[in-house]
């Protein structure tokens, strides 16, 4: 699952190279791709929406710096949002409960 979706996240970037600048409609084409890829990674519409909206605010009009292409500022864009969504720390796995501990993980798709 992780693979197909770094797979789709690396062709839609790949796409982006070569600009000196994003415009709304360079990162509107790239976002679309990545709606899907989310969507069949089993991510919520909900949380994806509101993923996409925040990639979108930052990504549009951001400057390249001359060491970076556009595909690599928006990949820093996505990373950085995915941090934030997902949260900065780590928090660990409470696994102090009476044997067994019991750990649920389910997708909408089936994901392997």
């Amino acid at each position: 699952m992780f693979s197909q979706l770094g797979d789709r996240l690396k062709e839609t970037f790949r796409d982006l190279r070569g600009r000196g600048r994003l415009s709304e409609d360079n990162i509107s084409q790239a976002l679309r791709e990545v709606r899907l890829a989310l969507l069949e990674a089993d991510v919520a519409l909900p949380v994806v929406r509101s993923f996409l909206e925040g990639v979108q605010q930052r990504a549009v009009g951001e400057k390249v710096l001359e060491s970076l292409t556009p595909g690599q500022a928006v990949v820093k864009v996505v990373h950085d949002e995915l941090v934030e969504l997902m949260g900065a720390r780590n928090d660990a796995l409470n696994l102090a409960v009476r044997p067994p501990a019991v750990v649920l993980m389910a997708g909408l798709q089936g994901g392997r």
